[in-house]
């Protein structure tokens, strides 16, 4: 969709000789445009949600409020949490989860943890700790293994008790020989959601007896880049589900071919937009206003000015 944006953008910018944009100035602009729409998808949502409160919405194909919520869940993100120590864990970053988030939905922590350690013995497809036994602590098919590195924990569920110390994984991922002393986790696969708690009632909530967290009911707070998951016991396993943001757009090229970069979607860092094509003439509108004012122009500002409130009043 990207190259049909900028198409469209170049035909409308050079048919009335308002100038040309370069790609590294379309790409900063789309990013912007890709930004403002991701937005608006919630302030639309809320919209559509007052009118279906006030019975002002219809139902199947009429469905607005549906469409958001579908459009918004592409941008949907279900990751484990790296520790930072004890029960504090880094929210989702780049560095950490690949991608940042816009707003985080819920978080989950898994009740029971059956068995910690570290690994003795490094066997493909297994785990492998002479210093437990995996038996006696109640390890089950189906239980969650965390390894936890440093950077992002990868995790397998347990196919096949093979004794005491040693399970069966469904996938390997304690086969490198850098896992060797490297620590451990082991869950029962249930999972209850942590209730977000402000930084001025975790306190009080930590003092009572009555009100305080516990793996039944647990709770966390967030300051900085940082999730504190409650009760402190609660230090591996957190599950987050988020919303991302969009991806930066980028159109990226070949070298000049008669004065006129190529369009090349198999370079490494090609990025499309990340939003259904109906948006595309959102998209369009929006990158001619940032493009008008970069070359001056303001009747390319107001003309998409204009087209982008025209498609406003008549979603409404």
């Amino acid at each position: 969709m990207i190259n049909s944006v900028r198409n469209t953008v170049l035909s409308i910018l050079n048919k009335n000789n308002y100038g040309y944009i370069s790609p590294s100035d379309f790409n900063l602009f789309a990013k912007q445009a890709q930004m403002d729409i991701f937005e608006d998808y919630f302030y639309q949502y809320n919209y559509q949600l007052l009118k279906e409160n006030a019975r002002q919405s219809g139902t199947g194909y009429a469905d607005i409020k549906k469409g958001y919520e579908e459009v918004i869940e592409v941008f949907s993100e279900t990751k484990y949490l790296t520790n930072s120590t004890n029960n504090t864990f880094f929210l989702p970053a780049q560095i950490y989860t690949g991608d940042d988030y816009y707003l985080i939905n819920k978080v989950l922590g898994y009740q029971t943890t059956a068995a910690t350690g570290t690994v003795t013995t490094v066997t493909a497809g297994q785990l492998v700790d002479t210093n437990v036994n995996f038996q006696s602590l109640g390890v089950q098919v189906g239980d969650i293994v965390f390894n936890y590195r440093p950077t992002a924990p990868t995790f397998a569920t347990v196919t096949n008790v093979v004794n005491a110390t040693t399970l069966d994984l469904s996938s390997g991922i304690f086969d490198n020989v850098l896992d060797l002393g490297a620590s451990y986790a082991v869950f029962k696969p249930k999972q209850n959601e942590l209730e977000k708690v402000t930084l001025s009632k975790i306190t009080m909530l930590n003092n009572s007896m009555l009100t305080a967290p516990n793996r039944l009911f647990p709770a966390y707070s967030q300051e900085g880049g940082l999730l504190t998951a409650y009760p402190s016991d609660l230090t591996e396993g957190i599950l987050c589900q988020y919303i991302r943001y969009p991806k930066d757009p980028k159109w990226t090229y070949v070298q000049l071919t008669n004065g006129e970069p190529s369009f090349d979607s198999s370079q490494s860092d090609y990025q499309d937009f990340e939003l259904p094509n109906d948006d595309e003439p959102s998209l369009i509108m929006k990158i001619l206003q940032y493009a008008g004012m970069s070359i001056r122009e303001i009747q390319a500002v107001q003309f998409g000015q204009a087209q982008d409130q025209e498609d406003s009043q008549e979603e409404k």
